[in-house]
């Protein structure tokens, strides 16, 4: 398991490091497109599309490349830095950005669920309400993730330490590093994107505390969202839209190709880790998602707002000309 862990730190090290030594912003038409995501399963449209070649067919003599990231945090700042042009992330990361000033715009979903709430095994959390002094970690501080366990514990007046609460926030803990935590007995409790979530409770015994569908927003809230910069945008729409056709082609694939797409997942995971994840880790977590173009933006908005009600954001969210699905619901009536 510790092979498991090194490696995936270092590869996802070493593609972000990558991935700063190219920049697409500079005048005139970009010859490559940078296209970040994450090794999770609710990332299926992006690694379909990357995996199955999508992507390079619909943007033809101009380059694919593609870059992975361990949690939101990080595609952010290479959005930022220009070092990727497009890609997926969960919409918490994306909406602070937004809400920051930054230059970003959801172009529509990828997924819908993945999130579920763990806790290990021996920890004694069975529920929400027994998370008081025990300890929860959460890919990125104030990740989707992060929100939806953190407004379902203030619902029961438990709050973390982040605000002065009793529960111990364990923040920027990478899925594969709460593997290794569960297993030496030193986080409590984790709230997962998928399939690790499900990786967690298969292989390690741990606790199901919330599934995906009962935890804040579950069925609704898009967990990963396609998106790029206005500016990026509005200098290369033709390069947009031939993404977001690729998008379209690899959700239409996922959804009508399980057995391959999960193989194809598998797969992506191994070349990170050297380690394959069983196959009823990959079809009981692909039961916890919904893999789909459709975005829900009321969704979107309750969740800034209960990211603001936590104290993740300093003023009241304004999400207007945060998204624009209408290129993206354009292809799909195409067809």
């Amino acid at each position: 398991m510790k092979r498991l862990v090194y490696s995936f730190v270092f590869v996802l090290s070493v593609a972000f490091l990558a991935a700063c030594g190219t920049d697409s912003s500079s005048g005139g038409a970009p010859d490559e497109v940078t296209i970040g995501y994450f090794p999770n399963l609710d990332h299926a449209a992006g690694i379909v599309g990357v995996e199955k070649g999508f992507f390079q067919d619909e943007l033809g003599d101009v380059t694919a490349e593609s870059v992975h990231f361990p949690n939101g945090n990080d595609f952010i700042n290479a959005l930022d830095a220009g070092t990727i042009d497009i890609g997926y992330v969960g919409p918490g990361p994306a909406i602070n950005y937004y809400l920051r000033g930054g230059d970003i715009v959801v172009l529509g979903a990828a997924a819908n669920g993945a999130t579920l709430i763990v806790s290990e095994k021996d920890s004694g959390i069975e529920t929400l309400e027994d998370f008081n002094d025990m300890s929860f970690g959460t890919p990125g501080n104030g990740c989707t993730h992060n929100v939806q366990l953190e407004v379902m514990l203030q619902d029961l007046g438990l709050e973390s330490n982040r605000v002065g609460g009793t529960v111990e926030h364990m923040s920027r803990q990478a899925p594969a590093n709460a593997v290794t935590l569960f297993e030496q007995g030193r986080m409590d409790a984790y709230a997962a994107p998928e399939p690790w979530g499900t990786y967690l409770v298969e292989e390690l015994g741990a606790n199901v505390v919330a599934e995906w569908d009962e935890v804040f927003l579950g069925e609704t809230l898009p967990s990963v969202v396609l998106v790029t910069s206005q500016a990026f945008l509005e200098e290369n729409p033709e390069l947009v839209d031939s993404i977001l056709q690729a998008h379209k082609t690899s959700v239409d694939f996922a959804l009508e190709n399980t057995e391959e797409t999960l193989d194809i997942i598998n797969q992506s995971i191994f070349n990170l880790t050297q380690t394959e994840l069983p196959e009823t880790v990959l079809e009981n977590a692909w039961e916890r998602m919904m893999v789909t173009t459709e975005t829900h933006p009321e969704a979107l908005i309750d969740w800034a707002d209960a990211s603001y009600k936590l104290g993740f954001i300093d003023d009241e969210p304004n999400l207007d000309g945060f998204i624009d699905t209408s290129r993206l619901d354009q292809i799909a009536n195409e067809e």
